[in-house]
């Protein structure tokens, strides 16, 4: 099906009309090619209406805050996967609402688009590590925490699940103001892409590992330091597949972004493997 939203995001297209639930569910269409995206928008829907039911007679936002935990994450049952944090599924929409289940992004992704359609204020904040949203309407903000039961959380708390209790993550009290800065729907598509890059991996899941890989390359902006080691990674995942061509091509734009990279004459020596392969096929 054709990546309409998908491809906007990725431009870095990001006003009203480009939609971050269709882009969303365009991404699960590399695990599910066949998916239908209207039921779950249709879903979407249905769950905001039953939560704008329970509005109204809304008075602010710290009640939008406590209707949504009690009716998203108590009653429905969404809740974040823990048993298995790396299964594919989660980062896919049309799973996570129907499994009610799903890691911090994708949970937040959901939790922002229920709450978009009942024209709420609500933002995504991407920390590392740990992915949460923040309602904020001018007179009451609060940030949540949407894998964890959907709970406002504490500064304090927002250190913690960013790494600041592990010595080794950099974390300090003085980076929260540069962490707690909105994302783009960009920024959270080319998050979701990356952690299925890193799921399709390790399940040497070559095709949909370099699906993701093209869409990653898709969203890099010209001098983007990740470029060059994308086309690098994406020439291993051709090779994994048999795309020699593909492969060595990836394998020359990488030494064309980084002509002076530490593994040139490496780099040099497998393009001329392939060169050598791909005479003998031929």
């Amino acid at each position: 099906m054709p990546v309409k939203y998908l491809e906007q995001v990725l431009a870095e297209e990001d006003g009203p009309r480009v939609r971050l639930d269709r882009a969303v569910l365009e991404l699960a269409t590399i695990q599910f090619p066949q998916l239908e995206i209207e039921p779950t928008l249709d879903r979407l829907n249905e769950i905001a209406a039953s939560l704008g039911d329970r509005l109204r007679n809304f008075n602010d936002g710290r009640e939008f805050v406590e209707k949504a935990r009690a009716y998203l994450f108590e009653e429905l049952g969404f809740h974040g996967n823990e048993s298995d944090y790396f299964d594919p599924l989660n980062s896919c929409l049309n799973q996570v609402i129907e499994r009610r289940t799903g890691i911090p992004v994708s949970l937040s992704v959901f939790y922002m688009e229920v709450a978009r359609r009942l024209a709420m204020p609500v933002f995504g904040i991407g920390l590392p590590r740990h992915f949460i949203i923040q309602f904020d309407d001018g007179n009451y903000t609060a940030y949540i925490d949407p894998f964890h039961g959907g709970h406002p959380v504490s500064h304090r708390e927002i250190l913690l699940l960013a790494g600041g209790s592990d010595p080794e993550s950099g974390v300090v009290p003085a980076m929260l103001p540069s962490m707690l800065r909105r994302v783009t729907k960009k920024e959270i598509v080319l998050r979701m892409l990356r952690n299925l890059q890193r799921v399709y991996i390790s399940r040497r899941d070559w095709p949909r590992a370099l699906e993701t890989m093209n869409l990653l390359i898709l969203g890099s902006r010209d001098g983007d330091p990740e470029l060059a080691p994308a086309y690098k990674l994406r020439s291993a995942l051709h090779l994994e597949l048999n795309h020699y061509v593909a492969a060595r091509t990836d394998l020359e734009s990488y030494l064309k972004l980084q002509p002076e990279a530490e593994d040139r004459e490496e780099i040099l020596r497998q393009i001329n493997s392939i060169h050598q392969r791909l005479a003998r096929l031929n």
